[in-house]
């Protein structure tokens, strides 16, 4: 009776061992498997490794992207915006600063009219009843011209910074200034003309 763990015996009889292969001396029983010596066969990445004739070497330095394949674009430099605070302060210029000097020269206009009025009694009717005053009407027409030149290049210089991204919001309010700075001198003017004239008219007939 045989183990059943076994191969069944042969009919034959017992099958005679393999013969070693040429040119390799036979390995005792029990002994280890063959183990090439290392560094007998170098590795890929050795440097002495070769690659076998007929297959495809890898380009120096790597492979590149394909072209028209999909490259984070560069961060964006941020823009200056110079020429949007310029343009800010030139509508400043044009819409308060040349409102307060027209505001003052008004008031005083105004408050010296009634007198300058009482003394020519109304016989005239040319602008030289403003004489007394002319200092004062001076000083309200270099601010009215001074205002429109600065608006003008407010509005102008605002665009650009609009369009170019230098300074956006700058240019959006100096634009929103430079359009509504004469609106702003001549209602400034107005209301500081006629204040004036009502307290000069109240010093003159002392009520």
């Amino acid at each position: 009776m045989t183990d059943p763990q076994l191969p069944p015996p042969s009919p034959n009889g017992p099958v005679p061992p393999v013969p070693p292969a040429p040119g390799y001396p036979a390995s005792p029983a029990g002994a280890p498997a063959y183990q090439p010596p290392a560094g007998a066969y170098p590795a890929p990445a050795d440097p002495a490794y070769q690659a076998p004739p007929g297959a495809y070497p890898a380009p120096v330095g790597g492979y590149s992207a394909p072209t028209g394949a999909y490259q984070p674009s560069a961060t964006p430099q941020q823009k200056s915006s110079a020429l949007g605070i310029v343009a800010f302060a030139l509508s400043i210029v044009a819409g308060v600063v040349a409102s307060i000097v027209a505001g003052a020269a008004g008031y005083q206009i105004g408050f010296r009219l009634p007198t300058v009025m009482q003394q020519i009694d109304g016989s005239t009717s040319d602008l030289s009843f403003l004489a007394p005053v002319r200092d004062q009407v001076l000083m309200g027409e270099v601010s009215f011209w001074l205002g429109t030149l600065a608006g003008i290049a407010a509005i102008v210089l605002g665009i650009m910074a609009i369009v170019k991204r230098s300074g956006r919001a700058w240019g959006i309010t100096a634009l929103i200034l430079g359009v509504l700075g004469p609106v702003i001198f001549f209602t400034v003017l107005g209301v500081t003309l006629g204040i004036g004239a009502g307290a000069g008219s109240a010093t003159l007939y002392g009520t």
